[in-house]
């Protein structure tokens, strides 16, 4: 089952998400103090570190996506995650259990703003930052490392990684270019859209797993030659 295709998607729509919860931070950042050439440097070495670590993570999940199916089939985990993240979308419901989400969110964000400090003194700051970038807490980020994991590779857990990362780098980027912080102009909560995008993949890696013969959504398992496979 192919989601390459899917990643950069999840990716492009997801970035709205992305732009409100890291503009503060991207805004932050000192590119104003340096010339424009040097500025257009340091953005672009703050996207690849993001891009990079989210790759790295992806190489990591697909190996361990990779070590599962050993045991099982590549079906059963497609089922298992679907499950998983419409088991986490229904706690989502429960008041206690975001406020303690909520919580250890930002216990984990508080050594990385410490970090984010000193890099800032580097000659490649940029890329630093980024890659501290990619390892913020985030939901979205959560919801692309499990679809990854359901790759079953190291290769394309990477790759599906790298293609997420590349979707929301436009809409950083006009963050950073713009100077504006997207929640400004947006009136609802985007972090209540991550339970939404969470239950629609899950759903879709269980109608995947399916093999209901539907074409793109859920298509039939194939034999040796490609030819689809009676399972009847």
């Amino acid at each position: 089952m192919d989601f390459l295709p899917l990643a950069f998607l999840m990716g492009l729509f997801g970035s709205l998400h992305c732009a409100v919860m890291c503009g503060p931070i991207m805004l932050g950042m000192p590119f104003q103090k340096q010339n424009l050439s040097a500025a257009a440097f340091q953005l672009l070495l703050y996207q690849f570190g993001r891009v990079f670590v989210y790759s790295l993570l992806g190489m990591l999940v697909g190996v361990l996506g990779e070590s599962i199916t050993v045991f099982s089939n590549q079906q059963t985990l497609s089922t298992i995650i679907g499950i998983l993240l419409i088991v986490f979308t229904l706690l989502q419901l429960v008041p206690n259990y975001v406020r303690r989400f909520s919580a250890l969110q930002n216990h984990l964000m508080h050594p990385i703003s410490k970090l984010m400090g000193y890099v800032f003194k580097l000659p490649l700051w940029g890329f630093f930052a980024g890659a501290l970038n990619g390892i913020i807490p985030c939901g979205m980020v959560y919801l692309a490392l499990a679809t990854a994991l359901n790759t079953g590779s190291f290769k394309d857990g990477g790759v599906f990684m790298f293609l997420f990362g590349i979707g929301t780098t436009p809409l950083m980027l006009m963050v950073s270019l713009g100077g504006i912080f997207i929640k400004r102009y947006i009136s609802f909560n985007t972090q209540k859209l991550i339970p939404w995008f969470m239950f629609a993949m899950g759903l879709l890696l269980i109608i995947r797993s399916a093999n209901l013969g539907i074409p793109y959504l859920s298509p039939a398992p194939t034999g040796l030659y490609g030819q689809a496979v009676d399972c009847k």
